[in-house]
């Protein structure tokens, strides 16, 4: 089961849930941190590190001496990554989505693909289980194929949380896309409940169930519940608001760990996400 945690906007507490879901896992888990501009996870989690990989994406390389000046390369690619100044053609690697249309219709074979780094990878080991981390390159445009290479290194692993980059655009697309339920993470102010109803929208649209996590609850809370009765979504857990669980986390410390009574709205909502997992078919 892989279980995404996403929200509309940045600082609803996203990673609060992953972490805290990851530490209070009932089974053995996967937490992948696919917010690869800023992971944070593993100042949490403090996993033993396993492997750092470098992330390589395919770019076009120009051989100027094999290029007749035809323009196709240009003028196929949809993400403005090559521009003709004169009859040359100038590459924009950042810009590139690495989707080989411009080595394809180049007649003289100019263009190849040759990677170039985006990121890195890392892996460790926690109590739960084990946990895996984007880092993009600073200076780089375009984080998706990294975040879709995180993905990849879950190995088809049975229990999986995804910890998404916050808002609704490609990103989040790439990091929430085949999963198995939406765990969608709101703050209870005006603001909170407008991206809620985006985030809402963007996985409905991918086709994935999803549930609301009510982020330091306090008596606006109704603000959230009168979404959930509006919209349909469930609201499967509201987490009250705290000061020792907001100085734990200002530490970087685990707040179910720290505040133990907290543990219960954890150990709570994983039962209503595990009751949602589908049993496996055996064959008779």
């Amino acid at each position: 089961m892989k279980i995404a945690i996403a929200s509309g906007k940045g600082g609803a507490g996203k990673t609060t849930v992953a972490v805290n879901l990851a530490y209070t896992a009932p089974e053995p888990v996967v937490l992948l941190d696919c917010d690869v501009e800023e992971p944070n996870c593993h100042l949490f989690l403090a996993p033993e590190p396993d492997q750092r990989e470098a992330i390589l994406q395919p770019v076009p390389l120009l051989d100027a001496l094999k290029c007749n000046g035809c323009g196709r390369c240009g003028r196929i690619c949809q993400f403005h990554a090559i521009a003709f100044l004169g009859s040359a053609p100038l590459l924009y690697t950042d810009m590139c989505h690495s989707c080989g249309g411009c080595t394809t219709v180049c007649p003289t074979g100019a263009l190849r693909e040759v990677g170039q780094e985006i990121g890195t990878i890392e892996t460790g080991t926690m109590s739960t289980g084990a946990l895996v981390y984007g880092r993009l390159n600073v200076g780089r445009a375009i984080s998706p194929p990294l975040i879709r290479a995180v993905r990849q290194r879950a190995f088809e692993a049975p229990l999986v949380l995804v910890d998404c980059p916050p808002g609704t655009s490609c990103p989040l697309v790439a990091a929430v896309e085949g999963c198995d339920f939406a765990l969608l993470v709101c703050e209870p102010t005006p603001f909170g409940v407008h991206d809620l109803q985006l985030v809402v929208d963007t996985v409905r649209a991918l086709d994935i169930p999803c549930g609301i996590v009510v982020n330091r609850g306090n008596a606006d809370s109704q603000l959230v519940h009168a979404f959930s009765r509006r919209t349909g979504v469930p609201v499967l857990q509201e987490i009250p608001e705290d000061k020792d669980v907001a100085r734990a986390y200002a530490m970087g410390q685990i707040g179910s760990r720290e505040v133990p009574s907290t543990r219960a709205y954890f150990e709570s909502l994983w039962k209503a996400l595990l009751a949602l997992r589908k049993p496996v078919r055996k064959d008779c």
